[in-house]
């Protein structure tokens, strides 16, 4: 993990010149990463919690605060998943309230394509890009769910492959619509008289709309557009059309692999590399030594995975009732049941065939003698940092020097207060190399990340179709 410190100075090891790490602090809620059951964790819902994250992550001059998004309280075998047990508030105006008590820094927010309108969705982050002074930006998910889909009034109509299709079409509207004002927030009256709001027509496949957009265009022209999509279709999806990946590359190999694909497909899109930043969600643990911060990265790890956390994972790739198995003992000998696969509701599935990775897991298994739960803390973990503080900053700065990343999305275990030692003692580091801001140099969002202001009429050109993924 450790790697010579580089000097101080605007160049990197090889002489190029030395690139800005670009970080976001990531509110994850109750998922599989964060440690709710632990003493130290605080509330996942009340708004002290969220104002916390936000403002030490400004203190630190960090890029943006994350915040992710759920749409319905997930189930496993019918009951509802005990990572849900708090529920979730909505995203927006959690964001907007942070507004109010932040200056500088970014706030991103998770809001689904699939069942959301294009205007609405247009309105309400052209309206946070107004009161939070063009800090705004919106992280584009799909969902081809049909148990997600049933709390909305289309649920389930979506086929898979059309998910990709309806974002492209509702981003190339909502940037329409943003770009209906050719001004900036001044008399209404005098904007209509003078021709500078347009009206607006849109018949697509998905959606069929026309009238005039009530919100002016914000500070950054378009709130800032995140994306996280790792199929072949969210790939030249984000390359399309986002302004930032968040990627779950964050092993340094891969993230180069991941790092050059996606950066190779700017240019069909007639757009250069520095337009598209692409950020790996990562974790940070850190000890006064080596060892120790390996020690409390396990800690943590047995802490999040505990034995009925193990067999409930096992479920969702076994589509089976597993409950007979010891967790600490060997993984089950019977097959996946492939007609009960949707065991777990409300949560992406990522193995679509599980034959070939149960068989692979208990290959795995049996060559390092692990358990069901030693197994599930190898192949659920999201990857980090673990080490010294001076360890992590070689290592994060490596990996952006290096075009494995950007920068990272930093996801805590504890909620709120889960990146304060990153912030207190990492991100320093950081800056003494001079590889991150000790200032903020801009107002808005695109300022921290160095993206362009998209002129009048620029996410207009191209239609909808262009906007969607080749297939």
């Amino acid at each position: 993990m450790t790697h010579p410190t580089p000097a101080s100075s605007d160049r990197s090891h090889d002489g190029r010149p030395r690139k800005q790490i670009h970080l976001g602090a990531h509110f994850p809620g109750v998922n599989n990463t964060t440690v709710w059951s632990d003493p130290a964790s605080r509330s996942q819902i009340e708004f002290s919690s969220f104002e916390h994250l936000a403002r030490r992550a400004e203190a630190a001059k960090l890029d943006f605060f994350f915040l992710a998004e759920g749409l319905r309280l997930r189930e496993h075998k019918g009951q509802i998943h005990d990572l849900d047990v708090v529920g979730r508030p909505d995203t927006l105006p959690v964001l907007a309230a942070l507004a109010a008590v932040t200056d500088r820094l970014g706030l991103a927010g998770t809001v689904n394509t699939t069942f959301n309108e294009p205007y609405e969705l247009a309105r309400q982050f052209a309206t946070l890009d107004l009161l939070s002074g063009g800090r705004a930006a919106w992280n584009l998910v799909t969902s081809p769910d049909a148990f997600t889909g049933a709390n909305f009034r289309r649920g389930g109509f979506l086929p898979y492959e059309e998910r990709y299709e309806r974002a492209g079409e509702l981003v190339a509207l909502a940037r329409q619509l943003w770009d209906s004002w050719d001004g900036e927030a001044v008399d209404e009256d005098e904007l209509v008289r003078t021709g500078s709001v347009r009206p607006f027509a849109h018949q697509g496949k998905h959606f069929d709309v026309s009238g005039r957009f009530e919100t002016p265009r914000g500070p950054q022209g378009h709130p800032v557009l995140f994306q996280a999509g790792d199929s072949a279709d969210g790939r030249d999806f984000a390359a399309a059309t986002a302004d930032v990946v968040f990627s779950a590359h964050s092993a340094f190999e891969d993230g180069q692999a991941f790092y050059a694909d996606v950066k190779s497909r700017l240019a069909a899109h007639g757009r250069d590399r520095d337009s598209l930043k692409i950020l790996p969600a990562t974790v940070v643990v850190l000890g006064d030594t080596a060892e120790e911060a390996a020690e409390r990265a396990r800690e943590i790890r047995l802490q999040q995975v505990p034995g009925r956390t193990a067999i409930a994972f096992l479920e969702q790739v076994w589509g089976r009732d597993l409950t007979a198995y010891d967790p600490e003992g060997p993984l089950p000998d019977v097959e996946p049941d492939l007609d009960h696969l949707n065991i777990t509701r409300g949560r992406v599935r990522h193995i679509k065939d599980p034959a070939p990775v149960v068989k692979a897991w208990r290959e795995k298994a049996a060559a390092n003698g692990w358990s069901i739960r030693d197994l599930v803390i190898e192949v659920s973990g999201r990857g980090g940092f673990v080490g010294t503080a001076q360890q992590v900053a070689d290592d994060i700065d490596r990996h952006v020097q290096e075009d494995a990343s950007d920068g990272f999305i930093l996801v805590p275990h504890l909620t709120p207060t889960g990146l304060d030692d990153v912030l207190d003692q990492v991100v320093p580091l950081l800056q003494e190399r001079g590889s991150f801001r000790t200032e903020y140099t801009g107002t808005t969002l695109r300022d921290h990340l160095g993206l362009s202001r998209p002129e009048v009429g620029a996410g207009t050109t191209a239609s909808a179709a262009s906007a969607a993924p080749s297939r």
